[in-house]
Formats: structure tokens, sequence, C-alpha cells
């Protein structure tokens, strides 16, 4: 009789063909879906497969974003993605999306990733895709290239740490001030390349794309993957994106048994306040009311983490028939075109706009440090994932985390500030 298992070892056996994966254990597991970008991929691959004359084993599984360096602005951008453009077309690769926005936003609104998967990012925050019941890690360039030639990869077998959350999350609050309170809590490597899994009702009530800001944000926590398991929330999400029922016969199947050993942690979302994380790092997090005499002169909406299309409908919720501050420059890129552009039919971007944001690409920008990145001594309210010293520019920018809510509330006052006062609660 097989032992119970955690949802991260029921996917780490199936990928390696077997009934049992004993948490410690190495094993060799095949992938399902690998994903570069126009940073982590051609230029880095393309060289060392011609080198070897391999070739990928299954263009089919194989999803190439061009996201970090457009659009160009250098000759050295402009080199870089079209070594991306043109190895596409050499590799015949069928999945590739070119300027529709960030690899974690478009490759889960494309159905790629399904329950029951296990995948492979170029990427550190590629631990998105756990959000739909996913095993997927972020991997360098040289696992990538054994990845892309033989198709599998080698894994230690995680213990998972159990993040439960009771209670629901009060209005203004939301999954990225529940990871920045996470991630104070635990610290930067709390979760040790170890499995990391979200439960409880706070998590059961989030949507889809809340969910994937925690999983996204696994990453910070050292994690090697961030898991959901898949409900009926994931099944309408990824019906809505056209995914067929037979693709989701198992889909539930795929969750922790009862009995599974897991390491606990529990939090109470009731009781969560909008935070604010301090440079230069994630873990500087406390409530934001800490924060209140700090003046930012930008506050910027952006990155997989802050700029989807609900992080965008909760920075309007707080700019409706309101002003940015006089003193502060309010920068919104949206995740994807697709957000951008369901949020532009909703009436968001022109709430945003009215306000006096100012609409960028919808690529990584600011937040990878690729193009207008903040100048020297910028102090700014961000709603990214990370602040290190040096990440978005001069080392002399001092960066605060927050969510889209609180963001856009500083935006307002000219000063860092609790969203909930500027929310009819």
């Amino acid at each position: 009789m097989t032992p119970p298992q955690t949802l991260a070892q029921k996917l780490i056996a199936k990928a390696a063909g077997i009934a049992h994966a004993p948490v410690g254990d190495v094993l060799t597991c095949s992938v399902d879906l690998a994903m570069f970008h126009d940073s982590s991929g051609p230029r880095r691959l393309k060289p060392l497969l011609d080198e070897l004359g391999a070739r990928i084993w299954d263009r089919h599984k194989v999803v190439l974003v061009i996201d970090h360096y457009v659009p160009e602005t250098d000759d050295d951008s402009r080199r870089i993605v079209r070594i991306a453009r043109e190895t596409a077309q050499e590799w015949q690769l069928p999945h590739v999306m070119d300027s529709q926005g960030i690899c974690h936003v478009v490759v889960p609104q494309s159905g790629l990733l399904r329950p029951g998967m296990f995948c492979v990012g170029g990427d550190s925050h590629s631990p998105t895709g756990g959000a739909f019941g996913t095993y997927m890690f972020g991997i360098g360039s040289t696992e990538m290239l054994g990845v892309v030639i033989t198709g599998q990869i080698w894994i230690q077998v995680p213990q998972t740490l159990e993040m439960h959350w009771r209670g629901r999350l009060p209005p203004g609050v939301c999954a990225k001030d529940m990871m920045l309170h996470t991630i104070a809590r635990m610290g930067m490597n709390g979760a040790r390349y170890q499995a990391i899994e979200f439960t409880g009702e706070a998590v059961r009530a989030l949507s889809m794309q809340e969910r994937m800001t925690l999983s996204n944000m696994s990453a910070e926590l050292g994690a090697q993957s961030g898991l959901v398991a898949a409900d009926e929330v994931t099944l309408h999400y990824l019906r809505g994106l056209g995914v067929g029922e037979a693709t989701l016969d198992d889909a539930l199947q795929w969750h922790t048994d009862p009995d599974a050993k897991t390491e606990l942690h529990e939090f109470n979302a009731s009781d969560l306040s909008p935070q604010v994380a301090a440079p230069h790092s994630p873990a500087n997090t406390r409530p934001v009311a800490d924060y209140a005499e700090i003046k930012p002169n930008v506050a910027y909406i952006g990155a997989c983490t802050g700029a989807k299309l609900e992080d965008l409908r909760a920075a309007a919720m707080v700019l409706k028939g309101r002003r940015v501050s006089s003193g502060t420059r309010l920068l919104v890129a949206p995740a994807s075109l697709a957000d951008q552009m369901q949020a532009q039919s909703e009436g968001v971007m022109q709430t945003l706009t009215d306000a006096g944001a100012e609409v960028l690409s919808t690529t990584c920008g600011a937040c990878a440090g690729y193009g207008g990145t903040f100048e020297e001594n910028a102090v700014v309210i961000s709603s990214t994932a990370r602040n290190f010293k040096a990440r978005m520019g001069p080392a002399s920018v001092q960066v605060y985390l927050g969510s889209p809510y609180t963001v856009a509330a500083s935006a307002v006052s000219g000063r860092i500030t609790d969203p909930r006062e500027m929310l009819t609660l």
C-alpha cells in the first residue's frame, strides 16, 4: 500500500514514473513543459546546442517568451531579441509569445499549465505555475540545456512546508500582503529549496491571479516550488481559457493526503493588515503604518507579482475620482496585453490615466532592471517582488514593496499610506 504523500511528492512521483516519491530521494523526472525567455533562452542555449550538434527533444513542449528586452532600446537589446526571434523560426517553435507580456502571466493565460504537470522555467519566479497544481520551478541555463536535449531533469524530493491561512482577508488586503508577511516571519531562506503548499480557507477564497502571486513569491522564501491544490476555482479559470474537459478529468486528484507529513505553519488572514517591505529586502516587512513618514517620488505598479488584471482593478478602486500627488509619478506597466485590454474594456485603464498614471509597456521592465529603471536617489513604492539594492536602478535607489492597493494610495497622498483610508469599506 502506498504511504500518504504530499502534493509535491505525488507530482514528482508521476513525473518519475513511480508510485511513491520518498522525501530525500533523488529521482529522474520527465518534463512536461520547459519555458524560457529572451534573456535566459536562445542566446545562451543555441550556441551550446550547435556545438553539441544536438536538437530539442520535443519542440511542442518548449515555450519561448520574449519579455525582458522588449521594446528594444539599444544595440544590445536589439541583438538579443533578434537572436530569440531567429532561433524560434529555426527551431520551428509552435509556442512563442513575443511582446505579449511577462512570461509568468502569459504562459498561464495560454492554458498550457494544468494540474498534474511537471514543468521547469528559465527564471527564478517560475514557481508561479504551482498555483495550478503544477510542479514548476526555476533552473539555470546549464540545467535547461540538459532538459531541452533529453526532456528530463533530476530532482531531490523536497519536504513540504504547509502555509495554512485560516480566516478571510479584510478588504484592501491581498495576496501580496500575505507573502510579505510570510517572508518577514520566515526569512528569505525560510524554505531552503523545499516545496511550499498554501492551504486554508483564505487561500481557497483567492482568485487564480491572487494564487499566482502566492506561488510566484515562494521564490523569495527560497522555495523550489509553491503549490496550491486544484479546486473548482482552478477548473473554472482553465475552462475559461478553452482547456478541454478531457484534459481536466483527473485535476482534482492532485492533493496532499490527509495523513501526509508536512511542516505546518499557521497564519490568520483575518488579522492581517497591509504590509510594506523596506529596502533592501522583502524580509524587511512591517505593517504599512510603520512607514507613514516615507515620501516616495515614484509609485510603480508593474511586474508579474503586481500588475495583473486584478492588481490593476485594485489600484483603480483606490484611484477612482482622485489624482496622483504633484510630487509623485505613478507608472503602470500591465503584466500582459490580455490583462491590459480587459482592463481597458472595464474602464480600469481610464481610471488609472485619469488619476495621472503613465502607462508603460507590458514587459518585465524596471522590475528586472531592463530599461526605464529609476534615477539616482529615487524613493520608490513598488508592487514588484524584490527590492534588492541596484536591482531597479543605481544603488542609491530606495525601493519599498507593497500591494497595488498600497502603491496607489501612496501615489495619491505622496507618502506611504494605508489603502484602507481611501477605500469605501
